[in-house]
């Protein structure tokens, strides 16, 4: 069993009241542990095949089974689980022998105290089994990888003990040397295996090692039996041994028979490399660094580069020469880094040369490096492309390109120039005021901006809702995202599900094509639902699984959409009252309701009226040509004073009207457009408002008594009081009103 996982205990017992004794004494020592109890022995044969088991309980003496067998039977099938007796019938002669069999332990169920710190002990010791076989069995496969790894490797490793001449190779190394595992090497032995004409160098190198106490490393060929020859590399480094004045070497073999041969392949097809390379229209070129000198150039090369030759075997520098003198100190200085090693070992630059004749030409060099035994830069091997037509035809692309982009920058500045008048048209996208209410309503935006959770915005109509939802999604994390707004009260009741996950073609008459959907629309942005109390039940069904399963299905589809969208919703409608009515879903309402934000109403803020008039007047006057220097004070005490049942948008009507119509550079504002739009509620409002807060508390709680707790509906409280719902909700909150303990049975 893992650490923290349940312990499954298979319990051979016929007594169901002993089992369940023991289950009681492992549940007090807080074993997590799952039971399977059986009486038989086909019932304990398919425990096995069931799922592994952590430990074996069993009695001793059962009707149609025995205890010892079924010792047996676990030790075939898993000798590693522990096996405790649990017996009242277990004698000690027997009890010696089960634990001689492979019992773990016994406990007579006369001492069942003994029970939990044997399971303890067994279980301890099962634990220590296995990670003893996990590190056996960790050792032999890295034992094997080792193996694995010099025989592919072709590199055995050896140790030699200097003072008695001994040598242990592995398997690579007895097969490198192509000796029979039951030989026992030697020094003599791997010098007489070494080639006549090397011998003398090996027994030199090995000698001066060791009497040096020094590392050595060299090459040299063994002579085998059949008369082949091997090429090996030899290196090793001293270790002072355990006994006093001891030195051991431990270094590792190397066959390297197929390198040496492959650079004798090398150097024969060089020859042939020649004469296929003559041909190319291409040149070639390959030389050595220390000393600098040309090695082969192939015939297309003075074509290109206009000079014989005899002249580069001459010269090896004079291509550098011929470098144009704009390009010279570049190309110059990436050959420096590539030729010692400091850069990539390939080789790609484009230049150009100047002839003798005088024309410039391009020119398109790669090569590779060649390196020695040390693994340093000894030889470079390239090629030049005569690329001169090719940078013609690209410097016509060029040019074609810089005309199309100088027509896409003058069509990006003449998009930016409309972007600019469509920012100035959408100013009301601001958030004007300074007023507590907003500051508090801005406060809490901060803090839900950051996060993915779903707002629900409510207020009167016309308090900017739409633009609180704009504001949240700005400050997210999504604000590189769209912005989808939807106004489900503007959208007939049948297309409204179409409009928001879209449909396939044939969904419905008149689907000609598929259509994606709102939700898809704002996919990874925010999709902000306007009035989204008017939903359909069965659209508030399907915003419920988005909402709940981040998931959704286009009409006339039954596959699944999944979806990553943040959901903002706002509505000016009592959504309590809508759920009383059954006109809306409580768990869909719950589901929006995660942080609420109420926007307060004009009336609340009136403090804001003067910016917000300032605001707006700026705004129309500059639209129509016209220059506002001041406001009338009696307009604007008009304006502070009035209640503004249609709240910022219908102050903003009123503005932009009272601009079209003013002569004069001082604003005023007809105080008929004022007059007629205060009705009964908004005189109660106003009463409400010049109450004293312990007489607005009892006002609002007698209207909830006479309304039996309901707030909106004909017979509710607002009704009574002569106000909109949304206000008395308002009211309520603010005063900490409990308009649920008026509610009768």
């Amino acid at each position: 069993m893992t650490v923290g996982s349940s312990l499954r205990i298979l319990m051979l017992e016929d007594d169901s009241k002993d089992a369940e004794l023991v289950q009681e004494l492992l549940e007090i020592e807080h074993f997590v542990f799952e039971v399977t109890r059986v009486e038989a022995r086909a019932e304990f044969l398919a425990a096995f095949q069931q799922g592994a088991i952590d430990l074996i309980l069993a009695d001793y003496t059962l009707p149609s089974f025995d205890g010892l067998s079924a010792l047996k039977l676990a030790l075939s099938i898993c000798p590693d689980v522990p096996f405790i007796f649990v017996s009242g019938t277990l004698g000690e002669e027997v009890a010696i022998e089960a634990l001689k069999i492979g019992a773990t332990d016994y406990v007579l169920k006369t001492r069942l105290s003994r029970l939990v710190p044997s399971v303890h002990r067994a279980l301890r010791e099962a634990r220590g089994r296995a990670e003893r076989k996990r590190a056996e069995e960790a050792l032999r496969t890295s034992e094997s990888y080792l193996a694995e790894a010099q025989r592919l490797s072709r590199t055995g490793s050896f140790g030699w003990d200097v003072l008695t001449g001994e040598l242990y190779w592995t398997d690579e190394t007895f097969r490198i040397f192509e000796c029979e595992p039951t030989t026992k090497p030697n020094v003599e032995l791997a010098i007489q295996l070494t080639h006549p004409a090397d011998r003398a160098l090996v027994r030199q190198t090995i000698d001066h090692a060791a009497s040096e106490r020094s590392s050595f490393d060299y090459e040299h060929r063994l002579q085998i039996p059949d008369g082949s020859v091997k090429y090996v590399r030899t290196v090793a480094h001293p270790s002072t041994g355990d006994e006093p004045g001891g030195l051991r070497f431990v270094g590792a073999v190397t066959d390297i028979t197929e390198r040496k041969r492959a650079d004798e392949a090398l150097r024969e097809s060089e020859e042939r490399f020649r004469t296929m390379a003559d041909t190319l229209p291409e040149g070639i070129w390959i030389g050595t660094i220390e000393p600098r000198k040309v090695l082969y150039v192939s015939p297309s090369y003075e074509r290109i580069w206009g000079f014989s030759l005899e002249e580069l075997y001459r010269n090896p520098y004079l291509w550098e020469k011929a470098i144009h003198p704009e390009d010279r100190e570049r190309v110059g200085r990436k050959f420096a880094q590539w030729i010692s090693g400091e850069s990539a070992d390939y080789f790609d630059i484009e230049y150009r040369i100047l002839r003798p004749d005088g024309a410039t030409r391009w020119v398109h060099d790669r090569g590779v490096l060649s390196l020695n035994e040390e693994g340093r830069p000894f030889r470079i091997n390239g090629i030049s492309a005569d690329i001169t037509d090719r940078k013609r035809a690209e410097t016509d692309l060029q040019n074609a390109l810089r005309e199309i982009q100088k027509l896409k920058d003058q069509l990006y500045e003449e998009n930016i120039a409309l972007k600019e008048e469509l920012d100035k048209a959408s100013m009301f996208e601001e958030i004007v005021g300074e007023s507590r209410a907003l500051q508090t309503v801005l406060a809490r935006v901060s803090k839900v901006a950051p996060t993915d959770s779903t707002v629900l915005i409510t207020g009167e109509t016309g308090t900017g809702k739409e633009l609180i939802a704009r504001a949240i999604h700005k400050r997210s994390q999504r604000s590189a995202r769209p912005f989808v707004s939807v106004n489900c009260a503007a959208i007939p009741t049948s297309l409204i599900a179409s409009e928001l996950f879209g449909h396939e073609r044939g969904a419905f008459t008149g689907a000609m094509q598929r259509r994606l959907g709102r939700f898809e629309l704002a996919e990874g942005g925010t999709i902000f639902l306007d009035e989204v109390g008017e939903l359909p039940p069965e659209t508030q069904i399907a915003l419920l699984r988005v909402l709940q399963e981040r998931e959704f299905e286009r009409v006339g589809s039954s596959k699944g959409i999944r979806t990553n969208v943040r959901l903002i919703t706002a509505t000016n409608r009592d959504l309590q009252a809508s759920i009383d009515a059954g006109t809306f879903r409580s768990d869909l309402y719950y589901r929006l309701n995660v942080f609420p934000l109420e926007m307060p109403p004009l009336r609340e803020r009136k403090e804001d009226i003067p910016l917000l008039v300032e605001y707006f007047i700026d705004r129309f006057a500059s639209r129509a040509g016209k220059k506002i220097r001041g406001i009338n004070r009696a307009t604007l005490e008009r304006l502070k004073s009035y209640t503004w049942p249609g709240n910022i948008r219908e102050l903003q009507n009123v503005i932009e009207r009272s601009i079209i119509v003013c002569e004069t550079e001082n604003f005023t504002v007809d105080e008929s457009w004022l007059s007629r739009h205060p009705e009964a509620a908004d005189q109660a409002v106003r009463t409400l408002f010049r109450m004293s807060a312990q007489d607005e508390r009892k006002t609002i709680e007698a209207a909830l008594a006479d309304a039996a707790g309901r707030v909106s509906g004909p017979s509710g409280a607002a009704a009574k009081l002569g106000i909109p719902p949304s206000t008395l909700d308002s009211k309520i909150r603010a005063l900490g009103i409990n308009k649920h303990r008026y509610k009768t049975g």
